[in-house]
Formats: structure tokens, C-alpha cells, sequence
């Protein structure tokens, strides 16, 4: 196990580029592959913080925008609609605080 964020991230990248088409759509802005995107979403969930503090990480640190290819770093927002679309999760929450609240009546 690996304690280096730029492991995790490019472990990430390389296991998303064997399972994951490039785009989600032929019609996609093509700003950020999925593979990038799972890798952001991946080193998000290993540092335990929030979308926000996953792109300052990678606002504040080069190598680790070089080791994903990424040439420019993504809003936020992004990320959150990457893990609604990759990981198929109904109670992610764009929000940066806070946990997911439940849907739907207690009862």
C-alpha cells in the first residue's frame, strides 16, 4: 500500500484507461478525459477531502497536473459530475460540505 499521492493517482489513471472509453460521448467538450477525471476522483477519495481541496492540491502541485496530462485544472464542479456519471452514485452531492443528505421519506 502506498502512501504517495502520485502513485495513486497515476495507478488510477493507468486502471481507467484500460476500462474506460476516453469520452462518455462522441459529443463531449473534451476538456478532460474520463481517465483523468476517475484519477482526480480516485486521489480525492485517498486524501479524504472534497472536490475543492482535490483541485487546490492539484492547482498548488505541477507534477502531479503533468503525471495526468492535464494542462489546465478543472472547476470543481466538474468533478462532481464526472462521480455522478463514473461512479453511478445517486447521493453524490455537488456541495463541498457537509455529508450526502438521504433522499426520499422517512417513514
Amino acid at each position: 500500500m502506498t502512501k504517495s499521492p502520485r502513485a495513486v493517482a497515476c495507478e488510477a489513471l493507468r486502471l481507467a484507461r484500460e476500462a474506460l472509453p476516453a469520452y462518455s460521448s462522441k459529443f463531449s467538450r473534451q476538456d478532460y478525459t474520463q481517465h483523468q477525471l476517475f484519477a482526480l476522483l480516485a486521489l480525492k477519495t485517498f486524501l479524504k477531502t472534497d472536490y475543492r481541496g482535490v483541485i487546490q492540491m492539484l492547482a498548488d502541485f505541477a507534477e502531479l497536473r503533468r503525471d495526468l496530462g492535464l494542462g489546465e485544472v478543472p472547476h470543481y464542479s466538474t468533478l462532481c459530475y464526472a462521480a455522478k456519471r463514473l461512479l453511478k452514485k445517486g447521493s453524490s452531492s455537488c456541495s463541498s460540505s457537509g455529508p450526502p443528505r438521504a433522499h426520499g421519506k422517512a417513514g
